[in-house]
């Protein structure tokens, strides 16, 4: 959970590989309404920040922005980099919430040497949780607190 409106630091833990499979890549999309999007770089790992055009142009701290942050992608420079299936690491980006209180998923493509497994599930109203075998991370945003921009 966290207020709407806030600076918010979002970490991906990813606890096992594909099956014995090492973790190559792990690409996260940024939901609509999230700005700001930053990754933390990784030592051995490439960071690739996928940008798309806004639907409008939005004003931030005196500057038009025309794009945002659409997917934040972390690949391993050399196998040797990889994350080794039975051991466990942290992929972490810093980020500005929407205003508005709800849920925001967060799609996850964790890709292997040998497989990949796409984490996007999204639980449907009415739905058991115990159904998603592979569930989108989700983030409850709260009403903001003060209702200001906050860093």
């Amino acid at each position: 959970m966290a207020p709407a409106a806030s600076s918010y630091k979002a970490t991906f833990k990813v606890g096992h590989g594909c099956g014995p499979s090492a973790t190559r890549q792990l690409s996260v999309a940024i939901p609509d309404g999230v700005s700001g999007a930053r990754p933390m770089p990784k030592p051995g790992w490439t960071v690739a920040v996928e940008r798309a055009p806004l639907a409008k142009p939005v004003s931030s701290h005196g500057r038009t922005l025309t794009d945002r942050v659409a997917r934040i992608t972390w690949t391993a420079r050399t196998p040797a980099d990889a994350l080794p299936s039975d051991q466990y690491d942290e992929f972490v980006l810093v980020a500005q919430l929407p205003a508005q209180a709800g849920t925001l998923h967060w799609p996850v493509s964790q890709v292997c040497e040998q497989g990949r497994t796409d984490w996007t599930q999204v639980l449907q109203p009415g739905q058991p949780a115990s159904e998603l075998q592979q569930p989108a991370a989700a983030l409850e945003i709260l009403p903001a607190a003060g209702g200001g921009h906050r860093h």
